[in-house]
């Protein structure tokens, strides 16, 4: 089973235009139009089983209204190939009992975008969500490192992640929280985090990390800015952090996930390494029993 791990739809009625703005702040293409049957028909053309939506809070009664819809919805995005985390923010209202509506309906995690949210990682909010979805058993992602469309802003630099996973006890194994990092970790702070996160729980993600940017042609990105990893780096990454941590993931609509698999499958890992991280790895964090 080949699942992605990091994808974004919107509402029917707001894709067109959430994505115009995304595209305008971020200077990039998007490769769906946004929508879960688009998003659905792009995994099927590039023979992704699975892919995992992650919507996110950008204040904190948001949450609760994107967690009604995403409980509501389940059974018609399972229909489609698509599961959803809950969405969850540091100004939710008792997000205590809000975890626990999502544990209950069977969610199997949450996305956390400190970026977004415009609040350090490593405040005590983030740190008790954290606690909580360790003692109920619900995963963590987080975009961790800069934004894209936040040039300057880092509210989940390497070290403030690393000083939140500090306070929440998971470094002595006190909280069993499963810590997913977006973007290989951190975006553009990839040396960083294999200094960070080598001997830590964390699990990485692949997505907007490899090979470029899709630029719009507007001018914004100079010929040099648009490099991200390179298969060596990415390739040592992996041996740094070991197949076993890493998730595939696209972060579609932003990057085209025919291509992302296409190139995932040509680097020269072992047939067991691509078998983990094309979906044990992630079949096992959503108890899939993949």
């Amino acid at each position: 089973m080949i699942i992605d791990f990091h994808t974004h739809t919107f509402p029917d009625k707001v894709a067109a235009r959430a994505l115009s703005l995304l595209r305008q702040k971020s200077h990039t293409e998007s490769f769906t139009d946004g929508t879960d049957v688009g998003l659905s028909a792009s995994q099927k053309a590039a023979g992704i089983d699975l892919s995992l939506l992650l919507p996110v809070a950008t204040y904190g009664e948001q949450a609760t209204k994107i967690n009604a819809f995403t409980i509501a919805h389940q059974a018609e995005r399972k229909a489609l190939g698509l599961l959803s985390f809950g969405a969850m923010h540091p100004d939710t209202p008792d997000y205590r009992n809000e975890l626990i509506r999502l544990k209950e309906a069977g969610i199997k995690g949450i996305k956390l975008h400190p970026v977004y949210q415009g609040v350090d990682f490593d405040d005590d909010r983030y740190v008790n969500i954290l606690n909580i979805c360790g003692e109920l058993g619900l995963a963590v992602i987080i975009h961790a490192g800069w934004d894209i469309g936040f040039p300057g802003i880092s509210h989940a630099s390497t070290q403030t992640v690393y000083h939140a996973m500090e306070k929440a006890e998971m470094l002595s194994g006190r909280n069993p929280v499963t810590l997913i990092l977006a973007h290989m970790g951190g975006w553009r702070e990839w040396e960083d985090v294999c200094t960070y996160f080598k001997d830590t729980p964390v699990f990485l993600d692949t997505s907007f990390s490899e090979h470029h940017l899709y630029p719009l042609a507007d001018g914004y990105w100079d010929e040099r800015d648009i490099h991200l990893l390179s298969e060596e780096q990415f390739l040592h990454m992996v041996d740094v952090f070991g197949a076993h941590r890493i998730l595939f993931a696209t972060d579609s609509p932003w990057s085209d996930q025919t291509a992302a698999l296409r190139r995932f499958r040509n680097l020269p890992l072992k047939e067991r390494e691509q078998t983990m991280i094309l979906g044990e790895n992630a079949g096992k964090i959503l108890g899939l029993g993949v």
